[in-house]
């Protein structure tokens, strides 16, 4: 007999509330983008949320185990988990993508270090004057793409340089200066 992945979840139809478990409402997230829950996907998330910080694919195979589901199943899901807002990807220094759940709670910031790898939480002052500044440079960033200021900025601006000349063809010799 084949063994179906697909769980019968009691979450599957129950609407997200707020005595639910952290898998139990990243369960109803899955539901509500339209993708099944089944075991290893159930599995995978409790192991990110187990982990509570950004965590590479390979720390979170090893702690599901061999058994439980391949490492390919861990990418694919991942990226599934990512493609709906499920989670969130960061990248260390030396480009190895970690993983971190997001049931809808802000932004956290976290400090990897250079040596060690390791990976701590900004505090909670630290972590509300880095929001700060982001959105202080966002909305900068947002102001000079506005319309009303690029057509300021550009009538005071220079005239726009035109394409440098693109050189002659060379001269073709006609048959009769060839020499048949």
């Amino acid at each position: 007999m084949i063994a179906s992945t697909q769980t019968n979840h009691p979450i599957a139809g129950v609407k997200n509330g707020k005595d639910q478990t952290p898998v139990e409402v990243a369960c109803y997230k899955l539901k509500e983008a339209g993708l099944r829950i089944t075991q290893p996907r159930v599995a995978i998330l409790a192991a990110l949320i187990k982990a509570g910080r950004p965590t590479s694919i390979d720390a979170l195979h090893s702690e599901l185990g061999p058994k439980s589901c391949d490492i390919v199943t861990v990418y694919r899901c991942m990226a599934a988990f990512e493609s709906i807002g499920l989670a969130r990807r960061a990248f260390l220094i030396n480009g190895t993508s970690l993983y971190e759940i997001n049931l809808g709670d802000p932004n956290r910031y976290h400090v990897v270090c250079k040596d060690t790898n390791q990976v701590e939480e900004l505090d909670d002052a630290s972590a509300a004057e880095l929001r700060r500044a982001v959105q202080t440079v966002e909305d900068t960033l947002r102001a000079r793409a506005s319309p009303t200021s690029a057509t300021s900025s550009s009538s005071s601006a220079s005239p726009p340089r035109s394409a440098a000349p693109r050189p002659r063809p060379r001269c073709r010799r006609s048959r009769s200066a060839r020499g048949r």
